[in-house]
């Protein structure tokens, strides 16, 4: 039966999206503009999402919860509290960062602004490598040979890893890793941020 009101559907994000954003935002303690940079959304748009005076488009809801190393379906279903569990799904294309004939690197960390730290695994076919310029200023990598080998390059300076070989160097200075080996190798390498 018609009731003559205004259209008042549920919105499809639900009602509450808006006030779970704000929840985590300052359960982490960001501002808006710490927000706005992990997702790609404008400060406003986020002001407005927060209360509740937009609706956003399902690109732009995905692009808050990737901030928050959250699923949507998390923040749609309203469980803020799960921001303590920041889980990467195997079947997430958005964590692959490089895919070609020589070399996959995927992160397994989530990408938040405060971050202190970056997780990746990085796949190498014959002679495919991973060439990096210079990071901020104290960067170290640590990488962990999982299979394969590999040529660790930073500056000047170069070591060949085996399996079970681990190795840490400055990222402050160009860096590569590079298979070594006739056949697949993956690593696991990780950045440490110096602290800000």
């Amino acid at each position: 039966m018609a009731s003559g009101k205004p259209d008042e559907r549920e919105p499809a994000l639900g009602r509450d999206f808006g006030s779970h954003v704000r929840e985590l935002r300052l359960r982490r303690r960001w501002s808006l503009e710490s927000l706005s940079k992990a997702s790609g959304v404008s400060r406003s748009m986020l002001s407005e999402i927060e209360r509740n005076q937009a609706n956003p488009t399902l690109a732009t809801a995905l692009g808050i919860a990737r901030a928050f190393g959250m699923r949507l379906g998390d923040m749609v279903d309203g469980h803020p509290a799960d921001s303590r569990l920041q889980v990467i799904r195997a079947n997430d294309p958005s964590y692959d960062y490089r895919s070609d004939a020589e070399c996959a690197l995927r992160t397994l960390s989530p990408l938040v602004p405060d971050r202190t730290f970056e997780f990746y695994r990085v796949e190498f076919e014959p002679g495919g490598a991973l060439r990096s310029p210079p990071h901020f200023d104290g960067t170290r990598e640590l990488v962990y040979v999982d299979r394969g080998r590999v040529i660790v390059q930073s500056g000047e300076e170069s070591s060949r890893l085996g399996v079970g070989d681990s190795i840490m160097y400055a990222a402050d200075v160009p860096h590569s890793i590079a298979n070594a080996g006739r056949s697949h190798a993956r690593v696991f390498l990780i950045d440490l941020f110096p602290p800000g």
